[in-house]
């Protein structure tokens, strides 16, 4: 299996989510600036700026997705977590 897959998920507060991977990687994922960015307007993210839509997320395929469809890149959140312990959606 990809080292990249996530293997677990915890919502936390601020829209943030705790992620481990399947090789034991593990760190946050930080979405409350991209949310909040203009360009998120009318997209499948918008609903997401609703925190308890938000905590509905949920592991599919390997990946972060939220029921609407919205989903995270895993490959993009390893890298950027196993670098720097986090990834902010918004950098």
């Amino acid at each position: 299996m990809a080292p990249w897959r996530i293997a677990s998920l915890k919502p936390l507060a601020h829209m943030r989510l705790c992620v481990t991977f399947n090789d034991g990687t593990s760190g946050e994922l930080r979405m409350k600036s991209f949310l909040e960015g203009p360009e998120v307007t009318g997209t499948v993210f918008e609903p997401l700026r609703d925190p308890a839509y938000f905590r509905s997320a949920r592991i599919e395929l390997g990946a972060v997705a939220w029921p609407n469809g919205a989903d995270l890149a895993p490959d993009a959140m390893y890298d950027a977590i196993r670098d720097r312990g986090h990834w902010d959606v918004a950098e």
